[in-house]
């Protein structure tokens, strides 16, 4: 009796060793790459993109119909010596995948561009939709030259929602979250 104890309780620890090391190894360890701050001739602009966000479950998961959508964080604040910062902008950008089994096309909204729906055969392209934001931050007009400011940039996968108590039984969807360190770029203006 005592032996099949220690058993159980050594299964049991192998067990919980194994999730563990499972979530650890699994984690995307999502990161921002290749961010670029510029202006245009009417607007202070940011592009990013996202790397390692796409887990093999929930690349299967979109196949199989499931909506994923990420959330990016743009903040902008005017740097000051002896007063807090004073914040000029806060954005917050969603872009949704799904794939539409039907019609064999995944469709990617992207919240900066709504009347721009894209759909496609091709799961790469979509994914780099996914993964790339290009969007104007605020207007020159509201910057002044020789000031400081301090942009913020953050990707985040938004909760999966699975309908009724499906989320009891596929606990591995937990798996799935990332959310990218905030990244900081000063600039001077």
């Amino acid at each position: 009796m005592i032996h099949i104890c220690q058993r159980s309780y050594k299964t049991g620890i192998l067990i919980f060793i194994f999730m563990l090391l499972s979530k650890v190894c699994l984690s995307s360890e999502a990161f921002l790459k290749d961010i670029v701050v510029t202006t245009s001739k009417k607007d202070l602009l940011v592009y990013f993109t996202v790397q390692r966000c796409f887990t093999k479950e929930m690349e299967k998961a979109i196949l199989n119909g499931v909506p994923v959508t990420f959330t990016y964080r743009i903040l902008l604040d005017k740097k000051r010596s002896f007063w807090p910062d004073k914040g000029l902008r806060s954005l917050k950008l969603f872009h949704t995948i799904k794939y539409d089994q039907l019609k064999g096309v995944f469709i990617v909204t992207r919240s900066e561009l709504p009347e721009q729906m894209a759909t496609s055969k091709d799961f790469i392209w979509a994914k780099k939709l996914m993964t790339t934001v290009e969007v104007p931050v605020v207007p020159i007009s509201a910057l002044k030259k020789g000031d400081k400011y301090e942009l913020r940039l953050k990707a985040e996968l938004n909760k999966v929602k699975l309908p009724l108590y499906l989320h009891y039984i596929f606990f591995f969807t937990s798996l799935w979250d990332f959310e990218t360190d905030w990244y900081y770029i000063n600039f001077v203006y």
